[in-house]
């Protein structure tokens, strides 16, 4: 799977916006505002939460203990920041 390069976004601080859809046929990732995520896992017990995380993780290239989840546990919108 290819990811878009974000490593433009990875500075310290920095809020990423995101909209996750969970059980998806293909996992991937568009960079288009807004930044969208499509995941292959069901959105149970925080799966597509933490698949989305990873994603984001590779196409930023950073590791994945760095971007905390700010808001959006439970929703599509989710905000992470890179620490």
């Amino acid at each position: 799977m290819d990811l878009p390069d974000l490593s433009h976004l990875a500075r310290p601080g920095a809020e990423i916006a995101v909209r996750v859809t969970p059980n998806a046929r293909r996992a991937g990732l568009d960079a288009g505002p807004p930044i969208r995520i499509a995941v292959t896992v069901v959105p149970e017990d925080g799966k597509a939460t933490a698949a989305a995380q990873v994603l984001l993780a590779q196409a930023l290239g950073v590791a994945k203990s760095r971007l905390v989840l700010l808001r959006g546990a439970k929703a599509r919108d989710k905000v992470f920041r890179l620490d």
